[in-house]
């Protein structure tokens, strides 16, 4: 009998984290290795939320606190869900959570038994299907096209809800793939979702801040109000505030799922760390006026990218309309050879060649739930980035 639990063997580790330490790995023997796996970005964290964060030390905000936030950081998420959505919450709707992954992960275990569905278009990030099952539920994959610009139709919605389905996770702008949907795309979703009053909404708007070309974020709960009593509207501010590091998320929703989340982390991590929450609240509460610049390198970063891949015969890349990701096809180099002569014959063997033999990580596409493809972070310097894709062109250019 195996002494590990039958629930870890239903999951496996993140492969975006496996391919950014197999980087570090050839890096640290010395290998000149571009990583574009991590969805990390390279800014500093802005001046006034670090010293929020030292005032809050020199002021001894350093004991615990409740466990899922201190009441100035769930108000100062109401006042952005109000200023931002024009929702309207209370401090007793808002969880805070170390990082937006535990928040949704306390959400699944709180709500999910044996035999639930959860909807999960594909693209996806990696870590939804697992912690779906991690939490005794049932992933139901409905994936996209690069056709429909990797956004998943009302139709298709449609026919993954059964009646064992209670949660549909959605994501805008999306990881890996930065499509954004449009407020109609978002409202022939939501269409859908008010005829399967069963059917709760998990919204990951981790990146809404990271939108361009004029694309105009909304989430779900704003488009359809109807919806609010069954939505719980997840963020953080680990992507926009440059913050990854500081692992603070929250979700707003319903009070007793909210509940709920804090009765399973009050038992697991307790509450987030006391410092970073502190400098969440001037991230919320503070000037947004660099998110136009960064966004501005970000649009530059992303045109360099899609443009020196779209250069290469094989490869397809669409135009994201946000978050800092691209997810070129690679249909057109499956059954060819490398150099070394390895047959890509996945978009795995594609990342493992192209880290092997030109010291370029990326992440596959079969991690994400959809091939052949792969995913590139551009969050990154403008000169890596021309480097990386110089490296990816004469390496495609070499296949036969």
């Amino acid at each position: 009998m195996s002494f590990l639990s039958e629930t870890l063997s239903r999951v496996k580790p993140s492969p975006t984290i496996a391919m950014t330490a197999k980087a570090a790995e050839l890096r640290a023997a010395g290998r000149d290795v571009i990583g574009l796996s991590a969805g990390e970005p390279d800014f500093d964290t802005p001046q006034n939320i670090k010293d929020a964060a030292v005032a809050a030390i020199a002021a001894g905000k350093t004991k615990y606190t409740a466990p899922d936030g201190i009441p100035e950081l769930k108000q100062a998420v109401c006042a952005k869900m109000k200023r931002d959505h024009g929702l309207d919450y209370t401090p007793a709707q808002v969880s805070v959570g170390t990082g937006g992954k535990q928040t949704l992960y306390n959400a699944l275990m709180a709500t999910l038994n044996e035999g639930d569905e959860v909807v999960i278009p594909a693209p996806y990030w990696v870590s939804y299907p697992d912690m779906v099952l991690l939490a005794g539920g049932t992933p139901v994959i409905a994936e996209t096209s690069i056709q429909s610009n990797f956004k998943l139709t009302a139709g298709q919605l449609e026919a993954a809800i059964t009646p064992k389905t209670k949660w549909f996770i959605f994501n805008s702008p999306s990881n890996p793939t930065g499509a954004g949907y449009s407020r109609d795309e978002l409202k022939a979703l939501t269409e859908v979702l008010m005829r399967h009053p069963h059917v709760w909404v998990m919204t990951d708007d981790m990146y809404e801040h990271l939108a361009y070309d004029g694309f105009e974020f909304c989430t779900p709960a704003q488009v359809e109000p109807a919806l609010y009593d069954r939505t719980l509207t997840c963020n953080g501010v680990s992507k926009a505030y440059a913050m990854t590091g500081w692992r603070i998320g929250y979700a707003a929703g319903p009070e007793p799922l909210i509940a709920a989340m804090r009765k399973v982390q009050s038992q697991s991590t307790s509450n987030p760390c006391s410092v970073s929450q502190w400098a969440a609240v001037e991230a919320l509460n503070g000037t947004q006026e660099f998110l136009a610049p960064n966004n501005e390198m970000f649009v530059r970063r992303r045109d360099l990218v899609v443009s020196m891949l779209n250069e290469i015969d094989g490869i397809s890349c669409p135009v994201p309309e946000g978050a800092f990701y691209v997810y070129p096809s690679i249909a057109g180099l499956i059954g060819k050879t490398t150099p070394a002569g390895k047959v890509i014959g996945t978009d795995e063997d594609f990342a493992t060649a192209l880290l092997e033999e030109a010291d370029v990580a990326v992440v596959f596409g079969a991690a994400f739930g959809l091939s052949p493809n792969f995913r590139v972070s551009y969050a990154t310097s403008d000169a890596a980035l021309e480097t990386a894709c110089s490296r990816i062109q004469a390496f495609c250019a070499a296949l036969t």
